[in-house]
């Protein structure tokens, strides 16, 4: 019988990539769209890192290599862990994807059996809940409040443990609200996974953007226990701006891994082979064009809280890492532009790219409806002239 499986019909679009694509369409048809929506940063691969890739190419490393990644970046990436996040890592713990994305799919596709229950607190990164779907997983999301920054504790994942709980997803530094957690709060959440005996996938890829002190803390480091049942996850899009190169890594334990690797050998293979020897570069240095884009990225960050909060109508909370706003426009619900009534963050993120052309990205894809994420990846005069239009609007509402 013809038609698509209830699997592939259940998939939400990427709500972040929806917005992108039709802030693009008003860019060609000679639009000026101030764009908060993508998240990627807006610094140019540095130098060092593009030269090796050129210079693989001419070396003539475009070949296969093993699906787990070469060796060499393996080690790179365990010598990574070991100065960065305080673990140890073999190579054989270490596996190498095409981005992020799929390590994290690679893990939820090992871990998850039929019906499997994954802890996701909200808001969350729009991915998280489509890909445990992918894999028969149900995903169960856990509210935080929105007056302490939408942190959690163990406090508030505990109720949400059953006996089919078998992963919480973690992501510090976060997206989309910009939160870090502090290590106390990881270490009672590392306590009580022990306890209940759930796996943690703790998506760290924004380790490296964090502000005012704050220190990252991977999960996986907190004791022998917890490290045995975290899958650790990172990549290099964020902090070097390779979002395009495609190459994130996961660590775990050895089982997890080997299984994650042969998922991978017959979903894509090795990640592209170029990339991979440019990411060896990338782990190699770096530390001052990292130090300037972090920099860079907080006075963005200080900037556009301080516009959001002399608008009308807007607030938000000061995000500690990432490069990512949660701005709450609940007063905006109710009220009409141009005769359109908004009632939803979906409704008003809609009017604003078509009668101010900015984009932000809808609460609803993140499980916070009555917000909006703004991305600061971009210029501060860029920022500037965004929130002057969407005060602009707030002011028209009526």
């Amino acid at each position: 019988m013809l038609g698509l499986s209830r699997r592939a019909l259940g998939i939400a679009p990427s709500a972040t990539l929806s917005i992108d694509a039709r802030a693009k369409e008003l860019r060609a048809q000679g639009m000026d769209v101030v764009g908060f929506g993508a998240g990627e940063p807006d610094f140019d691969t540095p130098e060092y890192i593009r030269e090796a890739a050129k210079r693989a190419i001419d070396e003539g490393k475009t070949r296969y290599t093993p699906v787990a990644g070469t060796l060499s970046l393996r080690k790179k990436i365990a010598e990574k862990f070991l100065r960065d996040n305080g673990l140890s890592y073999t190579p054989d713990q270490i596996l190498v994807s095409s981005g992020a994305k799929q390590s994290l799919f690679n893990a939820f596709s090992v871990l998850l059996n039929e019906g499997d229950e994954v802890l996701i607190p909200q808001p969350y990164w729009v991915s998280y809940p489509e890909m445990v779907k992918m894999v028969g997983g149900v995903p169960v999301f856990v509210a935080t409040p929105a007056e302490e920054g939408f942190r959690f504790t163990a406090k508030t994942l505990e109720p949400f443990v059953t006996a089919r709980t078998k992963a919480l997803i973690l992501n510090s530094p976060n997206n989309p609200n910009g939160f870090a957690l502090s290590r106390d709060a990881l270490e009672g959440i590392a306590r009580l996974a022990v306890e209940k005996q759930f796996y943690v996938v703790s998506d760290e890829i924004y380790e490296k953007l964090i502000y005012d002190g704050e220190e990252h803390v991977s999960i996986a480091s907190l004791g022998e226990d917890i490290y045995a049942q975290t899958i650790v996850v990172n990549g290099v899009s964020k902090t070097y701006a390779m979002t395009g190169w495609r190459i994130g890594y996961a660590a775990g334990p050895k089982e997890i891994i080997k299984r994650m690797s042969a998922f991978q050998s017959h979903a894509s293979s090795n990640a592209n082979s170029i990339a991979q020897y440019a990411t060896e570069a990338a782990l190699s240095g770096g530390e001052d064009y990292l130090a300037e884009m972090v920099r860079e990225f907080d006075a963005r960050r200080t900037l556009l809280y301080d516009l959001v909060a002399a608008a009308p109508g807007l607030s938000a909370n000061l995000p500690k890492g990432a490069f990512y706003m949660m701005v709450n426009v609940k007063s905006a619900f109710g009220k009409s532009h141009g005769g359109k009534l908004i009632q939803s963050s979906t409704d008003f993120a809609a009017l604003l790219l078509e009668e101010k052309h900015v984009a932000v990205v809808p609460g609803e894809a993140f499980g916070e409806p009555g917000h909006v994420r703004l991305s600061y990846a971009t210029s501060r005069e860029r920022i500037q002239e965004g929130i002057r239009r969407m005060a602009e609007f707030m002011g028209e509402l009526q």
